[in-house]
């Protein structure tokens, strides 16, 4: 008889745990058979091992790897119990526009013992742990991954007292401005300008990060890859009240929207491995694991953080001031909201909470802010009114309505180029992932979240450059 051969993908179809050593011990169990036995037999015994481990135990073959599948089903348990057995109650705004593995997410973070609160923006879309657009309060804890891997990714808006219709008339130029003076991806300025975020004593003092200081000042000035952009558009005032002291009516800007490059990234897959290990949880929440903020763990992730936050800014910083000596006109004000950040704030009932905000934006009383739609949508400059129930809370941007992998299978670049010409915009890179059609309506998503924000005034693209 021929050596029966299972091969691991097999198993993994039957339901075997594709990780541990329970696959490699169920294979040599087949090994003793490969004489004995017919292909049909061993895959019949299998089904039974995985259904009732407790029959096998003693099994001459298998028995080792029923051994194995009781000790982890024991194991799951017991994580299974680190969960609430029901999701808290949580508001969501436009909910007809969430999808259902961002709802899903959601009620699985709702589940943690460590939380207190949460909250679902209009432009949530499925994510890692907590979802895009997912708002979290836990009670002396925090969640890397509730944070994300793009720390302190933000929006920053320069506005100039500079006519709108430059945006038009001298659009080459503002194009040839974007191409010299900004960096995406892999690319970065030649000269990269100091910082005194360079010297903070976290790049010493934080041992993940004390080989990242070289990378960081390589990256600084320069913005991610994805939906990260610089665009020069037309900002439109239309609250008379507004708070930077200039007449409503419409001005050149420029908006730009990145994080904390290579710095963040490695900060936040290093703290996450680290609150993998000391807060395990069930496969389903495993992204959600925390960092007491009383450890020692804790306190370095929060110093990192922060640290990579203030990076994030300071290379919006270095974009606006690039360009701002490009165009020889200083703005007439600047406006910065971050996400991807946790924040300590006080709930109505006096309990300090952290509340982590991925891909959501802060929307205090009175605090400003900008929500952006897509390169051909305009974007939304704010005022937050700290609507309670939303943890003073509002969507980051339009949100996604088809995934990168289904905006590169279902949109045509034909479609995007017509598109883009019919709407006057002129873009510099960019992918099928980032077209317009790949997002959410801002108008409908903006409808969604009148309790949470007040409308200041809108920026509209022109020239967008991209990755």
């Amino acid at each position: 008889m021929k050596k029966i051969k299972i091969r691991a993908k097999e198993l993994r179809a039957l339901g075997y745990p594709r990780q541990g050593p329970i696959m490699g011990t169920v294979i040599q169990g087949v090994n003793t058979y490969h004489r004995r036995a017919d292909r049909d037999w061993v895959l019949a015994t299998l089904r039974n091992l995985l259904q009732h481990p407790e029959a096998f135990t003693e099994d001459e073959a298998f028995g080792p790897a029923a051994q194995l599948l009781l000790a982890e089903r024991a194991d799951l348990a017991q994580l299974e119990g680190k969960l609430q057995r029901s999701a808290r109650p949580f508001p969501m705004y436009g909910e007809d526009l969430i999808e259902a593995g961002a709802k899903d997410q959601m009620y699985t973070a709702m589940r943690l013992p460590v939380t207190v609160a949460g909250a679902l923006m209009p432009d949530a879309h499925r994510g890692y742990g907590l979802p895009i657009g997912g708002v979290l309060a836990t009670e002396r804890a925090v969640i890397p991954y509730a944070v994300g891997v793009d720390i302190g990714c933000r929006m920053c808006l320069s506005v100039y007292e500079l006519a709108p219709e430059l945006a038009d008339t001298k659009r080459d130029h503002l194009a040839s401005l974007l191409r010299e003076h900004t960096r995406f991806g892999l690319q970065t300025h030649d000269v990269p300008w100091d910082d005194p975020v360079l010297e903070r004593e976290e790049f010493s003092l934080l041992p993940p990060a004390r080989h990242l200081r070289d990378k960081a000042r390589a990256q600084i000035g320069s913005s991610g890859g994805g939906n990260h952009f610089v665009e020069f558009g037309v900002a439109e005032i239309t609250d008379p009240a507004n708070e930077f002291g200039v007449a409503t009516g419409r001005y050149l800007a420029l908006l730009s929207h990145s994080g904390s490059r290579g710095l963040g990234a490695s900060l936040a897959q290093h703290y996450t491995k680290v609150a993998m290990r000391m807060t395990r949880l069930p496969e389903v929440a495993a992204h959600l694991a925390w960092l007491p903020l009383d450890t020692q763990e804790g306190h370095e992730y929060w110093a990192a953080m922060t640290l990579a936050g203030d990076y994030a800014s300071a290379c919006h910083d270095h974009i606006h001031r690039r360009l701002a000596r490009a165009l020889g006109h200083e703005p007439l004000f600047r406006i910065e909201n971050h996400h991807n950040f946790a924040w300590k704030q006080v709930l109505p009932d006096g309990r300090e909470v952290i509340v982590h905000r991925k891909g959501a934006t802060p929307a205090g009383r009175g605090e400003l802010g900008i929500i952006p739609g897509s390169m051909t949508a305009p974007g939304y400059i704010v005022r937050g009114t700290g609507h309670a129930p939303a943890l003073a809370s509002a969507s980051h941007g339009a949100g996604r309505r088809l995934s990168r992998s289904q905006a590169k299978e279902k949109i045509d670049q034909g479609e995007v180029d017509r598109f883009l010409a019919a709407a006057g915009i002129t873009l510099i890179g960019g992918g099928l992932d980032e077209a317009p059609s790949a997002y959410k309506d801002i108008d409908a998503v903006m409808a969604q979240q009148r309790e949470l924000v007040e409308v200041v005034g809108k920026f509209h693209p022109k020239v967008v450059r991209m990755a």
